[in-house]
């Protein structure tokens, strides 16, 4: 199954949770991404059939081996992304946003050069 850039999204958001609380319910997903539970609740399940997530014991939403690559991968670009912007005085809200947006357009090629790009700059 191809995951589409909102199904990208939930991973990542489920990710920044458990690194900022220790665990991700759907109702802080909700929260976090500013939709309605129903809405989460429909992606979890999809997420779930699809093999990316599971759900705990206490009702948390876990990561797979698979959803927890996909979500590190696209953590990884956002915040390189974002970094990049702010470098070159893109403001702290317009390189969130932006960053949000290409974290899932950018090819593995471009992205690999703008990261080698910025480790050079950062060894300079």
């Amino acid at each position: 199954m191809k995951l589409h850039e909102s199904g990208e999204n939930y991973l990542e958001a489920i990710l920044v949770l458990e690194k900022r609380n220790g665990i991700a319910r759907s109702v802080d997903v909700a929260n976090e991404l500013n939709f309605s539970k129903p809405s989460v609740s429909r992606a979890v399940s999809v997420l779930k059939d699809a093999g990316y997530v599971t759900i705990g014991n206490i009702n948390q939403l876990l990561l797979t081996e698979k959803g927890r690559e996909v979500a590190e991968k696209i953590f990884e670009r956002h915040c390189l992304i974002k970094e990049f912007l702010l470098s070159i005085g893109v403001s702290e809200e317009a390189a969130e946003d932006d960053a949000c947006k290409i974290e899932h357009a950018v090819s593995d090629e471009t992205f690999e050069c703008l990261k080698t790009l910025i480790e050079n700059l950062k060894n300079e």
